[in-house]
């Protein structure tokens, strides 16, 4: 990553803040809540790319082109992102392979540098060298998962009986390095924010199981944890249309049906899911 990577701590001058999403198991909703974030970002007047890491499912890519079609279509004036796409290298060895991806990287992310204020990196659902380059250099690491054991075995070993955290998983012994490389190349620390989607509304055992297992972990491997999107029906018709709920409103809702005390109540969600990110930058005009 170039050495203009500063510390996150700070309001990003001269540079894009990076916020990386990463989560190397499918299913959790991590292109759905990429595009919450970019969106609810652009509407607060910011400017924004992206880089897409997953060359071969493109979902944000993919979001972001449905965005457009849909916005010529209705002839809405929908704010956009600069999209880039970074594909895996096809050299034979890998040594040339992680050269020539790093290479990659760093040329989308100097392509956005004097273009947007904010980039966000959507890593595939697997460990690859270029999932592992965004790692390190993320200033806010965002890995979403729904609100059960199964994706909680991305983050930790759990002991079946007492619920007990026995020790890191892979993911989460690769961002410690990722952490550990990004302090020895610049002194930035990542902040590691684990997002609860689909957390169910009714109090139940399991979600108080995960609730423990998850404050541990704050302790033992430093992560943050705050909800997320809801299982709600309305993430998967947005997609086709590149919406989001910060656009219904200027939309029409869907097919022009107005908004619902549904959609109402979503859209609060992704507010205070924005507002729990504690990205320092909105934090510094909160208290300016």
């Amino acid at each position: 990553m170039p050495d203009s990577v500063a510390n996150p701590d700070k309001v990003p001058v001269g540079r894009p803040y990076l916020i990386v999403l990463g989560n190397e198991k499918g299913g959790s909703g991590k292109s759905t809540t990429a595009m919450h974030i970019v969106v609810s970002l652009l509407r607060e007047g910011r400017t924004v790319g992206t880089i897409d890491l997953d060359a071969r499912q493109k979902s944000l890519t993919r979001y972001i082109e449905n965005r457009r079609a849909h916005s010529l279509n209705k002839k809405l004036d929908l704010p956009m992102p600069i999209e880039l796409v970074v594909p895996k290298s096809t050299l034979r060895t890998s040594d040339e392979a992680e050269a020539d991806e790093k290479q990659r990287f760093e040329e989308a992310y100097l392509q956005l540098m004097d273009k947007v204020d904010v980039v966000v990196v959507d890593c595939p659902g697997s460990d690859t060298f270029l999932s592992r380059l965004a790692h390190t250099a993320a200033d806010t690491l965002v890995t979403p998962v729904n609100d059960s054991f199964v994706d909680l075995d991305l983050l930790a070993r759990v002991n079946p009986s007492s619920h007990k955290v026995e020790g890191p998983s892979l993911y989460a012994e690769m961002v410690w390095k990722a952490r550990q490389r990004r302090a020895m190349a610049d002194g930035g620390s990542i902040d590691w924010v684990v997002l609860r989607n689909r957390v169910g509304a009714l109090h139940a055992k399991n979600k108080e199981r995960v609730e423990r297992v998850l404050n541990e972990l704050t302790k033992r491997i430093g992560i943050r944890h705050i909800s997320g999107l809801g299982e709600r029906v309305i993430y998967r018709e947005l997609f086709l249309r590149g919406l989001t709920l910060m656009d219904l409103k200027e939309a029409g809702g869907i097919d022009g049906k107005g908004m619902s005390l549904s959609h109402v109540a979503a859209r609060q969600e992704v507010r205070k899911m924005m507002d729990a990110l504690n990205l320092p930058f909105r934090q510094a005009e909160k208290v300016a």
